[in-house]
């Protein structure tokens, strides 16, 4: 019996002149635990003079994590946080009652060809948390617990994977990790969150004996252990967690339980009413509804 509930392979999406493969979101399945959003950012070369420039934008009821292989993003926010963010770190943002931000390649890779490749994921805060004040963290890659032997390396992001737990604040019980397997090398995920998924990033992986391509996610059916296993060489992110307390509503960049509080945003971003980005001129207008 297979061991994969549902396979959601990537659609790509244009961030005005950047294409991102969109996991999540999908058709057969909204959310794995409380993540509600995944982007898969590159590869992406860049020529000099240019790079990644999404323009200050707002969100609510969510938390932003963001998490490279390649490449550098400078992180500014309505706190007034500015942080560059490289491969091995993470930068968790809860926007909560609201918060605006952009993400930028810096302006020093800007005067050389630069890369970038890497995650972008959004996690649905509890009921409780959803109008929490806005926060940012960042956390150097010492700071993240790793996993090394057996041709398994592990780095846990967020939550508890494997009994390693990550130091980054979280508001519902998750797992969330960065995997990376050598030719032959195995792995076991135990049941230890009641929804889980594997995103393969690049190289081939077997889940249970059974191929998985490179640049999907397969859903894992609950409340049993499987075995990872590496066909060649890849890599893949881990995710999961306790499903939502409650159906969500996305709408943009807005996740909230009810479509009443979406629609507060829509106005409070329409009108000026979210703080502005300190150092930015520019943003994002409110799209068509």
């Amino acid at each position: 019996m297979s061991a994969i509930d549902t396979l959601i392979r990537g659609r790509e999406r244009d961030l005005g002149g950047f294409s991102v493969q969109r996991v999540l979101p999908a058709g057969p399945r909204q959310m794995v635990g409380p993540f509600i959003f995944f982007d898969a950012m590159g590869p992406a070369t860049f020529a000099p003079g240019t790079g990644v420039d999404v323009r200050p934008h707002p969100h609510i009821g969510l938390a932003t994590v963001t998490w490279l292989f390649e490449g550098e993003l400078l992180h500014r926010d309505s706190l007034g946080f500015a942080q560059l963010i490289r491969p091995g770190e993470v930068n968790w943002m809860t926007a909560g009652s609201g918060i605006a931000h952009s993400e930028r390649t810096p302006p020093q890779n800007r005067q050389r060809p630069s890369r970038l490749h890497g995650i972008q994921s959004w996690v649905a805060l509890p009921k409780r948390a959803e109008e929490t004040a806005p926060e940012f963290h960042h956390y150097g890659a010492g700071e993240i617990p790793a996993l090394d032997r057996d041709g398994v390396r592990l780095r846990v992001i967020a939550g508890t994977l494997l009994g390693l737990t990550s130091p980054v604040r979280t508001f519902s019980a998750m797992g969330y990790g960065a995997l990376e397997l050598t030719a032959g090398a195995r792995c076991v995920l135990p049941a230890e969150h009641a929804e889980r998924a594997v995103y393969l990033v690049d190289g081939e992986l077997a889940i249970d004996g059974e191929a998985v391509p490179a640049g999907a996610c397969a859903t894992l059916l609950p409340g049993r252990a499987v075995e990872l296993q590496a066909l060649a060489a890849c890599r893949c992110m881990v995710l999961g967690g306790e499903p939502a307390d409650g159906p969500r509503h996305i709408w943009w960049n807005f996740v909230a339980s009810s479509e009443a509080r979406i629609e507060r945003a829509r106005q409070d971003w329409k009108l000026g009413r979210f703080a502005p980005v300190p150092g930015e001129s520019e943003f994002i207008p409110l799209p068509d509804y």
